[in-house]
């Protein structure tokens, strides 16, 4: 079962479809391991940016840039998908 999205980026749905799909069929412990990977980076930017620019600044950058840049931020997103779903499949076979 595929998740559809508007944008129809490969056969079968965008790359947030495609990650969904394989992250509900794949060997389950590769998707945790996978998904702990992306939470553990994310805690360690925020970390560091929070570290270098105070975390009230931090959560306003955050605020800003995700209505300044929603079309970057879009495709840095589908990047994202893109890679996470080639990393679980990579190690799924």
């Amino acid at each position: 079962m595929f998740f559809e999205d508007e944008e129809d980026i490969f056969t079968g749905g965008s790359p947030k479809a495609k990650f969904f799909d394989i992250v509900y069929n794949a060997n389950r412990n590769l998707v945790e391991s996978e998904l702990d990977k992306m939470v553990e980076r994310i805690c360690i930017l925020e970390m560091i940016l929070g570290e270098k620019i105070g975390e009230e600044a931090l959560e306003e950058e955050v605020r800003k840039r995700s209505y300044a840049l929603s079309s970057e931020l879009e495709s840095c997103k589908s990047d994202k998908y893109i890679e996470y779903t080639a990393n679980i499949l990579t190690q799924n076979e």
